[in-house]
């Protein structure tokens, strides 16, 4: 593979940009990127994973769900966040059933700092196999904010290549 000069990459963004406006789909268009890595062997060397929060907000429709204490639970209530309290989570009975339908139904969790412990322990492992462990908000935070931080980040990861 050949290094990709910026030009080139511009002209390719402007070219996919205009085919977008030329013919407009019925559904939200993604963009794919992959990326070779020189010099690094994943048989050997530790495979990576992160996030990386963007400077624009990449996905205005995520589902957010504030996980709280009565703070957390009257501000969601403000700013018209869905939002569940201990006692709603404890009635959902450590049930693999509705904890995956609650996983399913949004695509991240904020909870309380004071929530966040007791979370494996109320609903067991189900939202970390989901890969949708709540990220911790405490008081001072402002919940607009982070939540528009979750829609603005995105995750990658070292994947096992396929090809030889």
């Amino acid at each position: 593979m050949s290094k990709l000069s910026g030009e080139q990459l511009r002209a390719s963004i402007k070219s996919i940009l205009q085919d977008a406006k030329d013919k407009p789909r019925k559904f939200t268009e993604t963009v794919e990127l992959q990326i070779g890595l020189k010099n690094y062997d994943p048989q050997k060397d530790k495979r990576f994973s992160g996030s990386l929060k963007l400077p624009h907000m990449n996905r205005p429709k995520m589902n957010v769900c504030v996980l709280g204490d009565a703070y957390h639970m009257d501000v969601a209530a403000k700013i018209g966040v869905p939002s569940m309290d201990a006692e709603a989570l404890k009635k959902l009975n450590k049930n693999k059933k509705l904890i995956k339908k609650l996983a399913r139904k949004y695509d991240a969790f904020l909870a309380s700092e004071s929530l966040i412990k007791q979370i494996p322990r109320i609903l067991g492992p189900g939202l970390n196999k989901a890969g949708k462990f709540p990220a911790a908000i405490q008081q001072s935070d402002d919940i607009n904010a982070k939540i528009t931080e979750t829609r603005s980040t995105v995750k990658f990861q070292l994947k096992k290549v396929l090809c030889l």
